[in-house]
């Protein structure tokens, strides 16, 4: 499906939308309540991955096609190899047969799974035998992808001596582990974590919970960034957020002052305004705790006029698709200069947005939200615009809503 996208609604936006689960905490609690059926769950994610996961996880044997969704490959990795009995082949899309896992299954060896690569040595497809594991004390580098460390986390309560994590480094994403560790004592584990020491007691039963999905941060901050980009006064009303949030991806509320956007949190929604013009002619962030969010602020950037350097995105090539390269490709065709290292992203200011672009997706849903928002300043062309489904199935419709005029190609 390409899109073309332009923007024909009233130049001062005002509208309320709600948006869809967080797919980082609906994956989280979907495992917690595979190890602990008495838990409820609300306000789940609509996307590919929350189904993709909760499929997953009601599969006893054969073959599990998880696609692109990197979360679920990690968790869903863990939890069959804990899960006596439960003999699966976990594969998914061709990128994710590219996409490392050799730290995880190494870690999960450690504490006695029976893990066979199916393919090449380090990548899906996995062969796993599922089993008992006794737990105890583990090693991993603390500078690679998080959900490494939260799906060990997650499986640790069911563990017959739980989980000791010793973890190498400067770690990354700390957000997302907190988040992990929040879940666990909502529903009564007992967890440590101090400095790169991280415990969970064992648990084999819980009480009656139930566990209430905030909507996705990562998700707002397309909104964040068609507010950044519209007329002084406009604003929109996203639910349900909370002020107090687990994810990491709730820093935009801070960052986006740069942009001239205001957070306000009023019980569970928040309201996004463009309260003033951006003064500043570049920002400077380290996203090591929210790198998902680095497409939507270079965009934002590009819409603005504005440079950036963002460093800490040394998990991005790891992604969906090499979200560096992806970004220097497709911000460069709309007349921007970037520079990419392993880690980091820098633009020059750009004077004029190219129109007419057409934006390549990758098979990553977080390309094509993050440049849609430039359908304000300029027309432009989005393909594959499907991708988005992954995380937010609703999307095309909720940009609608805000004015957008989408035409299907």
């Amino acid at each position: 499906m390409r899109l073309q996208l332009s923007f024909t609604g009233e130049k001062q936006i005002q509208k309320s939308i709600k948006v869809t689960g967080s797919k980082s905490e609906t994956n989280r609690s979907l495992l917690l309540q595979a190890l602990f059926p008495n838990i409820k769950i609300e306000n789940l994610s609509n996307s590919d991955d929350g189904e993709v996961m909760q499929k997953g996880l009601a599969t006893t044997s054969g073959e599990v096609d998880i696609h692109h969704a990197g979360t679920a490959m990690r968790f869903l990795t863990a939890y069959f190899a804990s899960q006596e009995g439960k003999n699966v082949v976990l594969t998914g899309s061709s990128r994710m047969k590219e996409r490392p896992i050799k730290v995880l299954v190494d870690a999960l060896r450690v504490l006695g799974a029976d893990i066979e690569y199916v393919g090449n040595e380090g990548c899906p497809p996995l062969k796993i035998n599922g089993k008992i594991l006794a737990g105890g004390k583990v090693s991993l580098p603390a500078d690679i992808s998080s959900q490494y460390i939260s799906a060990l986390l997650l499986i640790a309560p069911s563990l017959e001596k739980g989980l000791e994590l010793n973890l190498i480094g400067k770690i990354t994403s700390v957000p997302y582990i907190k988040m992990t560790l929040a879940l666990l004592e909502q529903i009564g584990i007992s967890t440590f974590f101090e400095g790169n020491t991280i415990k969970v007691a064992p648990k084999k039963a819980v009480d009656a919970t139930t566990l209430v999905v905030e909507s996705d941060w990562s998700s707002a901050s397309y909104f964040y960034s068609i507010v950044a980009l519209s007329e002084v006064g406009s604003s929109v009303q996203l639910s349900a957020y909370k002020e107090n949030s687990l994810q990491g991806d709730s820093v935009l509320a801070e960052l986006y002052k740069d942009f001239g956007v205001e957070t306000t949190f009023q019980e569970n929604q928040i309201t996004i305004e463009k309260k003033n013009q951006v003064e500043l002619s570049l920002v400077n962030y380290d996203l090591s705790n929210a790198p998902d969010i680095a497409q939507t602020i270079s965009v934002t950037c590009l819409g603005l006029g504005m440079g950036c350097h963002l460093t800490g995105l040394h998990t991005l090539p790891i992604k969906e698709t090499d979200r560096l390269a992806a970004l220097r490709t497709e911000l460069t065709k709309l007349g921007a200069k970037v520079e990419i290292d392993d880690k980091s992203l820098t633009m020059e200011a750009a004077g004029n947005i190219r129109s007419g672009m057409a934006i390549d997706t990758y098979n990553d849903h977080r390309m094509a939200m993050a440049f849609a928002p430039l359908g304000l300043r300029t027309e432009l062309i989005i393909n594959d615009a499907g991708v988005v489904s992954k995380s937010y199935p609703d999307f095309w419709k909720d940009l609608k809503t805000l004015g957008f005029k989408i035409e299907e190609l």
